[in-house]
């Protein structure tokens, strides 16, 4: 049963709800309540999507610029909070083909998403049941993406997303890291053999450190893999995100550039803290395009 409009009953929308958008979205994502109020959580939760969402607006319109039909994934999309978003705000109004897929492993979320874009008559949004690492094959989705999204995508899954958007060519990426454990646990790991080398592994000598030092360099390690596939990378913070320590936000841009030297301090960063083993998954476009020879042969 649809749920009648706030307006229709005569009750003042706060002014952070802006024209055109959808009342019954707001309420279905527990926004707005029944009647059109705001608590505080709610509002400040808005504000947080806003802000998102002028960061990811400009890169929108760039590419309406360069063609019609954008597409753009968002990776570990959960409850779709941001597709939905997004596609009221800025697709809803499109009629050239553009499209959002949320990608999510739990069915049951899948299934949410799909019922209420039905529900809410938004046919540019599509929702699969994959991993970020199946997506890339999957042939649900096209051969090249235009913008790929991935907020708080839990560790590795953050690398699974550039993985997929360097392989679909995307033109831009707009990335909330999370929990990046991995790099740390190889620290960990070598922790016993490296910390004679140099008065630099007192950085991550105690384990909190280890811990801290390694979430650090897993995006410096991403932002080098991205500038040497030729993006540009912005990094900021995503202030006040779920009032998260995890609030930065990397935005790449596609502009060709230069390879050469972040390809290089990006083996060096490895080399230097003894995260060689590390080289398959933060890896530079020389390596993937040695990798695709040899498999060829």
């Amino acid at each position: 049963m649809k749920r009648a409009d706030p307006k229709q009953q005569g009750v003042n929308l706060p002014p952070e709800v802006r024209p055109g958008q959808s009342i019954e979205l707001l309420q279905e994502l527990h926004i707005l309540t029944r009647d059109g109020k705001l608590n505080q959580d709610s509002r400040r939760k808005l504000k947080q999507v806003y802000h998102l969402y002028q960061f990811i607006e400009p890169l929108l319109k760039e590419i309406q610029q360069d063609h019609p039909g954008i597409s753009l994934v968002d990776h570990g999309a959960g409850k779709s909070y941001l597709g939905f978003i997004l596609y009221d705000l800025f697709f809803k109004g499109l009629d050239d083909g553009s499209r959002i897929y949320g990608i999510e492993t739990r069915e049951e979320l899948v299934q949410k998403s799909t019922e209420l874009a039905q529900r809410l008559g938004f046919p540019g949004m599509s929702f699969l049941n994959l991993s970020v690492a199946e997506s890339t094959k999957s042939t649900q989705l096209p051969e090249r993406i235009d913008i790929v999204t991935a907020l708080h995508a839990c560790n590795t899954a953050t690398d699974d997303a550039i993985d997929f958007a360097l392989k679909k060519h995307a033109k831009f990426m707009v990335l909330v890291p999370c929990c990046q454990a991995e790099v740390a646990s190889v620290l960990r790991k070598n922790k016993g053999k490296d910390l004679g080398k140099s008065a630099l592994t007192e950085i991550w000598r105690h384990p909190l450190h280890t811990r801290e030092f390694g979430s650090q360099v897993t995006n410096v390690l991403r932002c080098l893999q991205l500038e040497a596939h030729g993006y540009q990378v912005n990094v900021t913070e995503l202030v006040g995100w779920e009032h998260s320590m995890k609030n930065e936000l990397i935005i790449a841009s596609y502009k060709n550039l230069p390879r050469k030297r972040p390809t290089e301090r990006l083996q060096e960063v490895l080399a230097t803290l003894g995260l060689e083993e590390m080289g398959q998954r933060f890896y530079s476009e020389k390596l993937a395009e040695a990798e695709t020879m040899s498999a060829a042969e």
